[in-house]
């Protein structure tokens, strides 16, 4: 298969999914937007603290598949053609990551952290993707990282936490749970952390 029947079975694929849907905010809004959805994962438990990767659906309405199809193509090429593009990046990854192709997401991820390396929003998303492709280790370091840059940012510091119980590392977790207690004691996730703890041990 050719670069070109690629772009178009890709683009096919896009729009099976992301059809009825406008396109997400800016993945660089995840702290500003905590509570925004992300593509369904069976390996994540419904109990899991939102991750922002793939940004938020559009408000009501349905979306013209040509306009859509046109908008997809143009989005990828751009990134393709414009790598230095920083928003061009972030754009390309939000759009494999709404399909689940995370290792096209987390591509175009590391070359938007190459073009900002102190983009502490990229940094976390570099987690989140990691952590629904199920790479534990790869998200707790991108988490890890994050948290360099923003120490007591509760929503890291829940996913860290909760990587750390996918992992079944409870000596970890437990550490990881007590500093987002001591970040905010009033994090909806705590219990359910705990609990999973208790279970771990």
């Amino acid at each position: 298969m050719n670069r070109e029947n690629l772009l178009f079975a890709i683009i096919g694929v896009l729009l099976g999914f992301i059809v009825g849907f406008m396109f997400a905010s800016s993945m660089s809004q995840r702290a500003a937007t905590p509570s925004a959805g992300t593509t369904a994962n069976q390996n994540l438990p419904p109990d899991h603290p939102p991750l922002n990767a793939a940004g938020q659906a559009g408000a009501g309405g349905t979306a013209n598949p040509q306009a859509m199809q046109a908008e997809v193509t143009s989005q990828l090429e751009r990134a393709r053609n414009e790598p230095k593009n920083f928003d061009a990046q972030v754009k390309a990854a939000q759009l494999y990551f709404q399909i689940q192709r995370y290792d096209q997401a987390i591509e175009y991820l590391l070359k938007a952290n190459q073009i900002k390396p102190d983009d502490v929003d990229v940094v976390a998303m570099l987690g989140d993707v990691n952590l629904q492709a199920g790479r534990f280790d790869e998200a707790l370091n991108w988490y890890e990282a994050a948290l360099k840059k923003k120490p007591n940012e509760v929503s890291l510091l829940a996913s860290l936490a909760f990587t750390q119980l996918q992992k079944g590392d409870a000596k970890a977790a437990e550490q990881a749970i007590a500093k987002l207690e001591k970040a905010d004691p009033n994090v909806v996730d705590l219990p359910r952390f705990k609990e999973r703890l208790a279970q771990l041990k």
